[in-house]
This record gives C-alpha cells, structure tokens and sequence, in this order.
C-alpha cells in the first residue's frame, strides 16, 4: 500500500476525531490507530524496496554507460590503428580518437550525474516523508499515550 495514501488515512482518522473539551487533545479511535500504524510498518519497507530499486537502476545505467563507453574505445582504438598504415591521415586519425574518447567520458559524466541527482532527489523526497510520518506517528501515540496516563490518574466519578 502508498505510503503517501496511509498518511491520509491517518490524517482522516485524526479529523474525525472528537476534541477533549478545554484541551488541543483529541480521541482517536485506538483500533484504527494502531491498524494505520501496522500498515505503515508493513509499507515502509516497500518504500525502501523502491529506493534501493532506485540505485539498482543508476547503477545498471551507469554500467550501460560504461560499455558504450568501452565499447567507443575499442571502436576509436581499431579505427586508429587501421589509420595509423596510412601516413598521410595518421594525425587525423589520432585526432578523431582523442574527439571519441572524450566525447565518450563526457557522455559517462553526464549520464552518472544525472543519475546521481535523480536518486539523490528521490531518496531525498522519500526520507522528507518518512520523517514526516514518523513525526505524525509519535505524536499520535504521545496523544493517545497521554490520554491514557490522563485516564487512569483521574478515573471517571461515580454518581
């Protein structure tokens, strides 16, 4: 289950709350809570399957990019030394291969960097929210823990 959709969840079930008179407390529904809580324990860990999915894929475009890199190489190498028999266009030659071979650790740069900025993005967003519910998380059971502790030092009056 979304993460993003537990939070709402738990959003609602604190709007539907009723509120302590004389208090910024409220009473949530304990069985709900902890229902809610469960879940997100349970989806947490797939929003950090997804992250990890994350890295697996930058590190996968990162070895694509190093082949191609590789591979424009071997290409500029083969290229140069069949050029290299003919005096006339050695230099050219030497100079094309330079081109390859830098455009080539260019294109890696880039491809890594962007990589990098997307994961790094991601993980960002993903650890903004984590933090986020987890604040959501302790505060409701600060609440509910309070409530309680409130409860049992003033048990309801008998009349």
């Amino acid at each position: 289950m979304d993460i993003l959709h537990l939070v709402d969840r738990l959003e609602e079930l604190f709007n539907e709350s009723r509120p302590l008179p004389f208090s910024h407390s409220v009473i949530v529904n304990e069985d709900r809570m902890l229902d809610l809580i469960d879940q997100m324990r349970v989806s947490i860990p797939e929003e950090i399957k997804k992250a990890q999915q994350l890295l697996a894929q930058r590190d996968r475009i990162l070895a694509q990019a190093q082949e191609e890199a590789n591979r424009t190489l071997a290409l500029a190498r083969e290229k140069s030394e069949a050029l290299v028999s003919r005096d006339s266009i050695v230099a050219e030659a030497q100079a094309r291969a330079e081109q390859i071979i830098a455009q080539a650790y260019q294109e890696v740069n880039v491809i890594k960097r962007e990589a990098d900025e997307y994961v790094l993005e991601t993980l960002t967003r993903i650890e903004a929210e984590m933090e986020r519910l987890l604040t959501q998380v302790r505060n409701g059971v600060r609440t509910i823990q309070s409530e309680r502790q409130a409860a049992s030092s003033n048990p309801p009056k008998e009349t």
